[in-house]
């Protein structure tokens, strides 16, 4: 295929994007004007006493849409592990320590523990306010690797082993499964919302959006945590070995 085509195919595909997304923008309601989604969504979301509908959306309404979604991190985890694994052919150099802003390794470890308190408020409150699994995991995830930038390349090894994260990847995604599975045979269909709504408005409300939105809390820290650490194991020298000898890889904190 010549580089022409290419440029043809790439030019008639783009034409029929725009093409699409015009006529979406055309048909949209006008400015101000509430969608029948938007008020069927709330008002499920307040039926089943879940004060942030997105959340209900999000774990409850369309919880089988954010299972795929959730899968898609796992297998790019997967991918990762896979990919950026050490061969055979290949030695770890122990990491090197280097020199970081005083102010930097202060601001860090100061923001080190606020980090991971508001990762865990904003994944067990998902139901309740902005954020929940996927925003918290994230920030809990980070809050992990400030003290990469606080300490050490060799104190932040020592506070994450990956085996543990990688199993709680697994265990989140599981977890979100076995609710679904519950529903089934509670309610007759997968991810059905069959446990008790609870009083609106309170961190036990909104039936299996919590338990939902904690695995995808748990899935997706472990995940980010797993992922980052092949990278930063990847952020290192390689060096070319001998004739007959082996690769060496080596990385700096």
């Amino acid at each position: 295929m010549s580089v022409r085509f290419r440029l043809w195919v790439l030019g008639v595909g783009a034409l029929g994007l725009a093409a699409l997304l015009t006529a979406a923008f055309l048909a949209l309601p006008e400015f101000g004007t509430w969608h029948p989604y938007g008020e069927r969504a709330t008002g499920a979301a307040l039926a089943r006493h879940t004060a942030n509908a997105v959340a209900s959306v999000n774990f409850d309404q369309r919880a089988f849409d954010t299972l795929g979604e959730e899968s898609i991190l796992l297998t790019a985890v997967l991918g990762t592990v896979v990919l950026l694994r050490q061969t055979r052919d290949e030695d770890r150099v122990p990491p090197r320590s280097a020199r970081v802003d005083p102010w930097v390794e202060r601001y860090a470890l100061v923001l080190l523990p606020i980090a991971l308190v508001v990762g865990l408020y904003v994944v067990s409150s998902g139901q309740l306010s902005p954020g929940g699994g996927f925003q918290g995991g994230v920030v809990v995830a980070t809050s992990v690797h400030l003290l990469y930038i606080g300490a050490d390349y060799r104190a932040l090894e020592r506070i994450r082993p990956i085996t543990p994260y990688a199993i709680g990847d697994a265990v989140g995604e599981a977890a979100y499964l076995l609710v679904g599975v519950a529903g089934l045979i509670g309610g007759g269909s997968f991810l059905a919302n069959t446990l008790p709504y609870g009083t609106f408005n309170t961190l036990a409300s909104g039936g299996i959006v919590p338990l939902l939105n904690f695995a995808v809390g748990i899935e997706v820290a472990c995940a980010v945590v797993v992922l980052v650490s092949r990278f930063l194991d990847q952020a290192v020298e390689i060096t070319d070995a001998p004739r007959g000898g082996r690769a060496k890889r080596g990385a700096e904190s």
